[in-house]
């Protein structure tokens, strides 16, 4: 259980943008003792689905490198139904906040590699995430690739859950793992729920509980942005 961390207070969270030379956008994201890596590539084509419409892509992907965790993670030759999952919520987050159309028929390929675990390793790669979109968002509005800019707002995500009977804020791995409650919430700036992924691991939970774990998580979505915003606020816009 968490040491010298209050029960609605964040882990201490660290974005390094630019972290990688080669992608269009990149961020290492410290959170806590998760550590992940997130990159983004510029595709110029788009799915079957898309083309002929002017209408570009946001995809992601996530993996847990074999060294990430207490025991050794087998490298995913094909994917695990989970890595599945998670990848496909990272996808849907981020184009969530994004006018597709704006990029023209190319695809924006978010990778999220997973290089140490101790919970919470889905939010931290939507947040992630979201800083090596606005990275390569700027270099393609910088360059004139694209007229408009494409993100609609600022969004983040964050673990809450009831543990021992307690409530919260950004689970640690052994908080996690023993959650009578366990939530992941991703929002928008402007308050809207993108993603609410919530489980009853031992006793169904009431309304009032459900609306105690989104305040909790609203409020430390609040604060990532803030963090978020902190180091984007020169890339915003192509500036």
């Amino acid at each position: 259980m968490r040491e010298g961390r209050e029960d609605k207070e964040l882990r201490e969270i660290e974005f390094l943008p630019g972290y990688l030379k080669h992608p269009e956008g990149s961020c290492f994201v410290k959170w806590g003792n998760t550590w992940v890596i997130c990159s983004v590539r510029v595709e110029e084509k788009v799915p079957p689905f898309l083309q002929g419409t002017g209408s570009g892509w946001v995809t992601a992907e996530y993996g847990m490198l074999p060294g990430s965790t207490n025991v050794r993670v087998s490298r995913e030759y094909s994917q695990t139904g989970r890595s599945h999952e998670i990848q496909r919520m990272i996808g849907r987050s981020l184009r969530a906040v994004m006018n597709l159309e704006g990029l023209g028929e190319r695809t924006l390929r978010v990778d999220c590699d997973v290089i140490q675990a101790d919970g919470g390793t889905r939010m931290a790669s939507v947040c992630g995430g979201f800083i090596a979109l606005i990275e390569a968002v700027n270099k393609l509005y910088r360059d004139r690739v694209i007229t408009h800019w494409p993100i609609k707002e600022y969004i983040a995500g964050v673990s809450v859950g009831k543990v021992e009977g307690r409530f919260l804020l950004d689970l640690e791995y052994s908080e996690d793992s023993i959650a009578e409650v366990d939530m992941n919430v991703v929002m928008t700036e402007s308050g809207r729920i993108v993603e609410l992924q919530s489980t009853a691991e031992k006793v169904p939970f009431t309304t009032s509980e459900l609306n105690t774990l989104l305040k909790l998580a609203n409020q430390g979505i609040e604060e990532i942005i803030k963090k978020i915003k902190e180091e984007t606020i020169h890339l915003w816009k192509g500036s």
